[in-house]
């Protein structure tokens, strides 16, 4: 299943949405606390004033109204006290139990049932905000009441006054207070926006150079460091940064040098013992002649003597070979060859005709531009590699595989029918002196073989690969681009085969 990449994985985006989110909640949470003091302050004035002179008003009418009012009385009480409240919209209705009087109209609609229990039962003004169609209105509920004469608590006379104001001019305040809060909003998270850029940017300017400094590293600038400014938590990645590539450029450096001194010294003792092998060749030929004329036991000392110079002679010349790829000293003598005829050849050569079954194209049908040399010892070893570890049949198989209008590859592949290679020595299948056994560490094998094979190939710009068949065996696969590699080499100056 495909994995969806995600819009905030990069560092940029998450410090932006960060800053953008902190500033939204704050300017929201500031702008809620002020709209709520403000709105508070603006009704709460409007309401004190409205109160306080309608109170006033009541108070006057209150001493004409009789202890028992009918509709005159309570209509003169309405309009008096209209009159010391007087301003646009403004609504004064009395009642008192059934009998109702308003000026200069009645809106009893807009009085609850809630508001008028509440009048009803208390001796204070009760107010209450209401929206009717579409509009805020301010209604204030006012009982009024006869003070005891003996100084016992004040009771309620049964006429309550009351005063609906409508409050378009405050709501007016208040919307305009919402549109600041919401310009201030807007404002805030703009400024946050760009304050997370720079930010981000002052944050990501290391973080670039790390990235860019890890990266050159990667493709073996072991010298790369970085400029190490402040003294914050990103200066300390540097340092420690700039501290790591030095021990790995030292370790690096250190390993090279071994490396090189290894090799030097295998190149070395490779070169010095052939001399004394060509003396000892020579003299285990002088012995093998005369073998049939001795005793049994020295001709089985002159046959182990023979076996042991061979292939000390043998793993002196792997690696003399090998030390030429790590000197970079290798080089192809490319030439045009038939592949059938030059297999039908190699394994003649060694007399494994008989013994590998072979699929070649017809003569002539297939040919390509490498090293005869080397591309005999590529055969040699993987044949011979399925010859002593696998078993019969071998087979050998040639073919062609195109790939695009350009190119083309000739593929080499050689399986048997033995128990397979171990899935643990799969990685290591073409690493030097690496043997898939425990058992055959003192065989003939100098573990060499597949090594320089791989190195062969790759020279050539060919590649190589090690499988195991569904069927049981071993199968090696070697693919050569027909027209020899695309990097540098050298003619053998020989003519087309």
């Amino acid at each position: 299943m495909a994995r969806i990449p995600l819009p905030l994985r990069g560092l940029r985006a998450r410090l932006v949405v960060a800053f953008v989110l902190v500033a939204m909640a704050s300017a929201l949470s500031t702008g809620a606390v002020a709209f709520r003091e403000a709105r508070t302050g603006v009704l709460q004035q409007s309401q004190d004033s409205v109160i306080r002179q309608f109170r006033a008003g009541v108070d006057a009418a209150a001493a004409y109204i009789p202890p028992a009012p009918n509709q005159a009385h309570l209509q003169k009480a309405a309009v008096q006290a209209f009159q010391a409240n007087q301003a646009p919209g403004r609504r004064v209705m009395a009642t008192y139990g059934g009998v109702r009087a308003a000026a200069p109209s009645a809106d009893f609609d807009k009085i609850s049932p809630e508001l008028r229990r509440s009048v009803e039962t208390r001796r204070a003004a009760v107010f209450q905000r209401v929206n009717a169609d579409g509009h805020p209105y301010l209604v204030v509920g006012m009982p009024i009441t006869y003070n005891g004469g003996d100084g016992t608590e004040s009771r309620l006379s049964g006429v309550v006054m009351y005063l609906v104001v409508p409050q378009n001019t405050e709501q007016a305040y208040v919307d305009a207070m919402v549109g600041a809060i919401e310009h201030a909003t807007l404002s805030a998270l703009g400024l946050a926006v760009v304050l997370a850029l720079l930010a981000a940017s002052g944050v990501l300017r290391p973080v670039r150079a790390l990235r860019r400094a890890t990266r050159r590293m990667a493709e073996g600038h072991l010298d790369v460091r970085l400029a190490v400014d402040g003294s914050d938590e990103l200066a300390d990645l540097s340092r420690s940064f700039n501290h790591t590539a030095a021990a790995l450029e030292a370790s690096v450096a250190e390993l090279r040098r071994l490396e090189a001194q290894a090799r030097r010294f295998v190149a070395d003792v490779s070169h010095e013992l052939r001399t004394p092998l060509a003396a000892m060749a020579a003299v285990t030929d002088v012995l093998d002649a005369n073998a049939p004329h001795v005793n049994r036991d020295t001709g089985e000392a002159l046959r182990l003597i023979s076996e042991g110079t061979g292939r000390l002679s043998g793993l002196v010349d792997d690696l003399m070979e090998i030390s030429r790829f790590d000197a970079g000293a290798a080089e192809l003598g490319l030439d045009e060859i038939d592949l059938t005829e030059f297999v039908e050849r190699t394994l003649a050569g060694r007399r494994w005709r008989g013994r590998v079954e072979t699929r070649l194209p017809r003569p002539g049908a297939l040919r390509a531009r490498v090293d005869p040399r080397r591309l005999d010892v590529v055969i040699a070893n993987l044949v011979g590699n399925a010859l002593r570890h696998g078993e019969p049949p071998v087979r050998l198989t040639v073919g062609v595989r195109e790939e695009g209008a350009d190119l083309s590859w000739a593929v080499i592949e050689v399986t048997d029918n033995g128990p397979g290679l171990a899935e643990e020595a799969m990685p290591h299948i073409f690493e030097r002196f690496y043997k898939a056994s425990t058992a055959r560490a003192r065989s003939e094998s100098s573990g060499l073989g597949l090594a320089i094979t791989a190195e062969n190939v790759h020279l050539h710009g060919g590649r190589i690969s090690a499988a195991n068949l569904p069927g049981g065996g071993a199968s090696f696969t070697v693919e050569l681009p027909l027209h020899g590699p695309a990097g540098p080499h050298r003619d053998s100056g020989a003519g087309a085969r």
